[in-house]
């Protein structure tokens, strides 16, 4: 509420009670005290409490003739209260429309020049005060909807900045993201050349001398299914390569349809691999994510499998995919051999050895998504991770 509009609510008051301060500290009245508290109490009932009512004309018409008459009834016991008609002006053009205001203002008037004791007075003289009333009246009203057409032109003028503000705001927004993507499109792409001129190049050499050595003589069993293991998973890691080249997406969100299946697949082929069951669960209304919180998650659970593998020696692992409101958030718990927190050495889901680099890969690969990630183990009693990212929802054009 702007200040005029605050000093127009107040005003009424103000020129009911101040007038009865005046008048009762010179002579003490109950009637004086008793109408003047009716005239508050009648305009904040009709007026201020219940404004909904104003746009009825009964109801205008009514709250007139009653404030008037009490108006009447105070200039006729103290002509001081023939202030009061001011703020009875004032609701005249608050209240009704066009030139039934300046209506309502001479017969404002009329009622405060008839009210007053006559002293004396002859007709003449009422008429004149009555013509000079209604020429103040009228004036103070031109200046009242003169300043009122003002303050409106001025919020709505508040009103279109704003929402200009709030385009612009949207604008630079969507910049932002244009430029962000333009960004992320081409760091995909010089990761897809260095994908593609070291990891890919390098894993065809492995896979290469891998079927060499299998076709080498004197190779046992044990040997033959070793390098049949490590072949496959080279074989796997060379697909993974090279589809990586092409999109940088993980391989199993690209055949699977939701991120819960992906995390079964990569947990089947780690299961395999190292001869420990994993077990993946799925709580939530499970619903498509974008390509950036699905891949960040996968990477995070295949990130932990990898140190499950290398360092916790553990007999179990479960992996829960949870989807909440506005957060998806990915547990990966094994019951290894566990670890202290902040010693440096991370012999389980939460990272690698050598320092924690997988830890460190996992927290920045969530980071960037605005997320967290927790991690929770103790010597001998396993190792957990908690990443939770923002749940934003799939792009309708992927």
């Amino acid at each position: 509420m702007s200040r005029w509009e605050r000093a127009t609510a107040a005003l009424p008051y103000l020129l009911v009670l101040l007038p009865a301060l005046f008048s009762l500290l010179r002579v003490w009245r109950v009637e004086v005290l008793a109408l003047a508290l009716f005239a508050a109490a009648w305009h904040w009932f009709v007026v201020a409490c219940r404004p909904a009512w104003t746009a009825r004309a009964w109801v205008v018409a009514g709250y007139f003739v009653v404030l008037l008459a009490v108006v009447a009834a105070l200039v006729r016991i103290d002509p001081v209260f023939t202030v009061t008609g001011v703020g009875v002006f004032v609701q005249c053009f608050a209240l009704l429309p066009g030139l039934w205001a300046y209506a309502g203002v001479a017969v404002t008037v009329g009622t405060l020049v008839a009210a007053r004791p006559p002293a004396g007075r002859t007709p003449v003289e009422l008429l004149a005060s009555f013509v000079v009333g209604v020429l103040v009246a009228s004036m103070t009203g031109l200046v009242f909807q003169t300043v009122s057409e003002q303050n409106a032109q001025l919020k709505e003028k508040s009103a279109r900045l704003a929402a200009l503000a709030e385009e612009n705001a949207d604008l630079q927004a969507r910049l932002l993201v244009q430029a962000r993507e333009a960004g992320v499109l081409g760091e995909r792409q010089r990761l897809a050349r260095e994908i593609h001129d070291t990891v890919a190049q390098g894993l065809t050499g492995i896979l290469t001398q891998l079927e060499a050595a299998d076709e080498a003589a004197g190779a046992t069993p044990a040997v033959r299914a070793r390098l049949a293991t490590v072949r496959e998973l080279a074989r796997e890691s060379l697909t993974e390569a090279r589809r990586s080249v092409q999109a940088l997406r993980p391989a199993p969100l690209a055949t699977a349809a939701q991120l819960g299946t992906a995390l079964s697949e990569v947990a089947a082929a780690w299961s395999r691999a190292c001869e420990v069951p994993a077990s993946v669960s799925v709580t939530g209304d499970a619903r498509p994510l974008h390509t950036e919180v699905e891949s960040t998650l996968l990477r995070v659970a295949q990130e932990a499998l990898a140190n499950v593998g290398k360092h916790a020696r553990a007999s179990r692992v479960g992996i829960t995919l949870s989807y909440m409101e506005d957060v998806v958030a990915l547990d990966v718990r094994d019951d290894g051999s566990g670890f202290t927190p902040g010693s440096g050495l991370t012999p389980g889901a939460g990272g690698g050895s050598g320092g924690g680099f997988g830890l460190v890969a996992m927290r920045q690969r969530v980071a960037r998504l605005a997320g967290s990630l927790a991690v929770e183990s103790a010597p001998g009693q396993g190792t957990a991770i908690s990443a939770t990212v923002p749940a934003i929802p799939a792009d309708p054009g992927t």
